[in-house]
């Protein structure tokens, strides 16, 4: 659904007649109407804040578990992989090595999760008021950034203890790659919210397809154990180039995987396309089977 909004300049005086608001169907394929997330923005921004407060409220260790998930999994991975298995880490010991990639993974991750739940469970929200409802998904994509950006400091804590530095040239490469996650986060993340309003097993498979798709990505391994043949098909994979670019930049552990970072934004792309248009087209839909 769209907002209308018919009123000329002398209607908004003091005193004058309030402009007349028009809700209408959107198109058969509506398009994303930024102009209209614009004008809701103070609303996404108290949105976000009120996640992130509710993230932490009675909690015992708060914005800590920022450092103990992903540390954690660091410990069980160094053990498994790197002791056990054997994995090779391009040079750089394997604890800082798979850090690197369980941080932006662990973001991913943890946003389209959070996202494809978040019509759901906002189901009292939307069912009362008007707003645009592709604010919700992003809302949860969002407010994720204050653990990531905890869990770099970790991460750049560990590096100085290995004496590990990044690439000062590529180093302005990490916003960039940051908001293709947030971009790729927020397509999947749609996708599974319109799906998941509409048929509840959606919650049964997002922890499957997390599980699965952290073994694609280059998180325990490094990308140049992939046969060569395989790369342009394993870039398919939007968080393969991501990830390995993120660790090339940050512990300069080769040089930067062009084709397979290129191949991966515009898969990347077209799923934050094809993800917030199909939820734009189902909208109509969620008020009613929320």
């Amino acid at each position: 659904m769209e907002l209308v909004t018919d009123a000329v300049a002398g209607e908004l005086a003091p005193g004058g007649p309030l402009p007349t608001i028009v809700i209408e169907p959107a198109a058969r394929w509506p398009g994303l109407n930024v102009r209209e997330l614009w004008a809701n923005r103070e609303l996404l921004v108290f949105l976000v804040w009120r996640d992130i407060k509710v993230q932490y409220a009675q909690t015992v260790l708060g914005a800590a578990w920022a450092v103990v998930q992903p540390v954690m999994t660091m410990l069980i991975f160094t053990l498994v992989f790197g002791r056990l298995a054997k994995i090779p880490s391009d040079g750089v010991p394997y604890s800082v090595f798979t850090l690197a990639a369980l941080i932006p993974w662990m973001y991913f991750s943890n946003a389209f999760s959070a996202a494809s739940a978040s019509l759901v469970n906002s189901s009292n929200l939307i069912t009362k008021v008007y707003f645009p409802r592709l604010i919700i998904p992003i809302v949860s994509i969002l407010s994720g950034l204050v653990n990531f950006a905890v869990s770099c400091v970790v991460l750049a804590i560990m590096m100085l203890w290995y004496r590990v530095t990044p690439s000062w040239v590529a180093l302005p490469m990490i916003p960039a790659l940051l908001l293709l996650m947030i971009l790729t986060a927020t397509g999947v993340g749609c996708w599974l919210a319109a799906v998941y309003i509409q048929y509840r097993d959606v919650r049964q498979i997002v922890p499957f397809i997390v599980q699965i798709w952290m073994y694609i990505s280059p998180v325990v391994y490094p990308l140049s154990l992939v046969p060569e043949r395989y790369r342009t098909l394993y870039a398919l994979n939007p968080m393969a180039g991501i990830i390995q670019t993120f660790r090339v930049v940050l512990l300069r552990t080769g040089q930067i995987p062009w084709g397979t970072l290129g191949v991966s934004t515009i898969v990347g792309m077209a799923l934050f396309l094809s993800g917030t248009l199909y939820y734009r087209k189902t909208e109509h839909l969620f008020a009613d089977v929320a």
